[in-house]
C-alpha cells in the first residue's frame, strides 16, 4: 500500500478561485492585492493541515471479493468491502481497477466509516466480454480530510487474475427444453423421443403410436397391444471442430464469431456427453491449437471448458486438410464431426469444400455458422447513395457464394446449420438431435 500523495477537492479549488477576486482588483491598491496573499496563503495552510490530518494508508483496509471464474458475456458482481482500523471516522471515494474491453459499472463508489459501522462492502457489476484471462489491478483510495479540502490519494496491492469461460449457464437441461420447445410443436418433440434404433424397453400401446413398433409376439403372450420402444444409440463419437482464424475474428452483436463459436460447441458437448455419447475437440487455424479426443463422462466437460476459454482467433488463414488430418489420424470409426466457421468467403470456402466432403459418406459431417444479419440487411436495402448501391452489391456477392456453398454441401450428404448469435447454440443442438432420432449416425 502506498503512503499517498495529496490531491485537493472541489471544495478547495472553489476558495483558491475565490481568492482571485481580490487579486483582480489588486489594481486599485495594494491592500487588494495583500488580501488576495493572506487569502491564498490561508487557504493553501488550510489544505496542508487537511491532507496532513487525513486518515492515512495504515488506516483502512480493502479487500476485493470476485468469484474466480467468471461467465463471459454475463454481468457479474464484484464486492469491494473498506474497512477502518482506527476509532475515528473515515470519508473517501474508492475505485477499482479494470482493464479496458469489458463492461463496468459502479466500480467508483464513496464509502463513509464510524466507529459505529467500522466496514462497508460496495457492489459493482462487471460483464467480461471475452473468454480468457482477466487482469483486475489495484484499488484506489481517496481518503478525505477533516475539511474536505484535501484527500489523501492511496494505492492498494489487490492485482488478481481470474479466468472467463464461456457462458456455461445456458449449458442446463432446462434451458436446452425451453429452446426446443420455442423451436417445435409439442407434438413432434414426443415423436423425436421415440424413435431410435436401440431397443430400450416394452409398452402398452398408446394412440398415435406408430403400428410398425407393435411387438406382435409381446402382443400375444400379454394379450393386449404392445410397443417397442427405442431410444438413440450412445457411445457414438461427435468431434467438434473450431475454426480459429481470420474469418472467426470479425463481430456480430458486439462479440467475437468464434467467442459465439464456443458458446455453442460447449452447449453441444453437454448435450452430447448427457445422452452418453463420445465427444472430442479440436481447435485449429494454420495449425492444431487444442486438442482433446472423443471421451464421456462429466469431468470431460471440465477438461473441454479448459481447452476452449483461451481460444483466440488468429489473423491468418485456417488450415482445414491439416485439422482433417489430424482429427482422423489415429481413428476412423463414424463420427458426428461439426464444424464451427464462416462460409462468407469464397475462396476459403473452396478448400471447405473439398475436405469436408471427402469425409463422405464414412462420417457425417455438419458445418455450422453465424448469420450475420447487418449483412444480410445490406445485401437487400435500397439504396439511398452510390456507396450504398456498392455496400449493397458486395453484401449481395457474399451472400450469394454462403448460398452456393451451402447448397454444394448439401446436395453431398452434409448437413447445414446457419443462425444468428441468439439462436446459434439451439440450433447446433437441436440438428445433434434431430441426427440422433433419425438415426442418422
Amino acid at each position: 500500500m502506498s503512503a499517498g500523495r495529496p490531491v485537493p477537492t472541489g471544495l478547495a479549488v472553489v476558495l483558491i478561485s475565490l481568492a482571485l477576486v481580490p487579486a483582480a482588483l489588486a489594481v486599485a491598491g495594494d491592500v487588494f492585492l495583500w488580501l488576495a496573499l493572506a487569502l491564498d496563503g490561508a487557504v493553501l495552510a488550510l489544505c496542508v493541515g487537511d491532507f496532513l490530518a487525513a486518515p492515512r494508508a495504515s488506516d483502512v483496509v480493502v479487500r476485493r471479493d470476485v468469484e474466480p471464474v467468471l461467465s463471459s458475456g454475463v454481468a457479474q458482481t464484484v464486492r469491494l468491502v473498506v474497512e477502518s482500523r482506527g476509532a475515528r471516522p473515515v470519508r473517501g471515494r474508492v475505485r477499482d481497477e479494470v482493464p479496458s474491453g469489458i463492461e463496468v459499472r459502479g466500480h467508483e463508489q464513496p464509502f463513509s466509516l464510524s466507529p459505529e459501522a467500522p466496514s462497508i462492502t460496495l457492489p459493482y457489476s462487471l460483464t467480461p466480454l471475452t473468454r480468457g484471462d482477466l487482469r483486475l489491478g489495484d484499488v484506489h483510495l481517496r481518503l478525505l480530510g477533516p475539511l474536505g479540502l484535501c484527500a489523501r490519494q492511496v494505492q492498494v496491492s489487490a492485482a488478481q487474475s481470474v479466468k472467463v469461460y464461456p457462458d456455461l449457464t445456458a449449458l442446463s437441461r432446462e434451458a436446452l427444453a425451453l429452446t426446443l420447445a420455442s423451436d417445435a410443436p409439442a407434438e413432434r418433440l414426443l415423436r423425436r423421443s421415440a424413435e431410435g434404433r436401440e431397443f430400450e424397453s416394452l409398452r402398452e400401446y398408446r394412440p398415435g403410436d406408430d403400428y410398425r413398433s407393435v411387438d406382435w409376439k409381446a402382443t400375444a403372450r400379454r394379450g393386449r397391444t404392445t410397443v417397442r420402444v427405442y431410444q438413440p444409440e450412445r457411445n457414438q463419437p461427435v468431434l467438434l471442430m473450431l475454426d480459429c482464424g481470420r474469418h472467426m475474428a470479425g463481430r456480430v452483436e458486439g462479440r467475437r464469431k468464434l467467442d459465439h463459436a464456443v458458446d455453442a460447441a460447449l452447449r453441444l458437448a453437454k448435450v452430447s456427453l448427457d445422452a452418453g455419447d463420445l465427444v472430442g475437440v479440436l481447435a485449429f487455424a494454420s495449425d492444431v491449437r487444442a486438442s482433446l479426443p472423443p471421451r464421456k463422462g462429466h469431468e470431460h466437460l471440465r477438461l473441454i471448458t479448459e481447452s476452449l476459454y483461451r481460444a483466440e482467433a488468429a489473423l491468418e488463414e485456417s488450415d482445414y486438410g491439416r485439422a482433417y488430418d489430424f482429427a482422423f489420424a489415429r481413428s476412423s470409426r463414424r463420427s458426428l464431426v461439426v464444424l464451427f466457421t464462416d462460409l462468407v468467403d469464397p475462396d476459403a470456402s473452396g478448400t471447405l469444400l473439398s475436405r469436408t466432403l471427402a469425409l463422405r459418406p464414412r462420417h457425417l459431417p455438419v458445418v455450422a455458422s453465424l448469420l450475420d444479419e447487418d449483412l444480410q440487411t445490406a445485401a437487400t436495402a435500397i439504396p439511398d447513395s452510390v456507396p450504398d448501391a456498392y455496400a449493397r452489391q458486395a453484401a449481395a456477392r457474399l451472400e450469394e457464394d454462403y448460398q452456393r456453398t451451402a447448397l454444394t454441401l448439401r446436395d453431398s450428404g452434409a448437413l447445414v446449420v446457419r443462425a444468428s448469435a441468439k439462436g446459434f447454440g439451439a440450433a447446433a443442438v437441436n440438428t445433434y438431435l434431430h441426427v440422433k432420432a433419425r438415426g442418422l449416425l
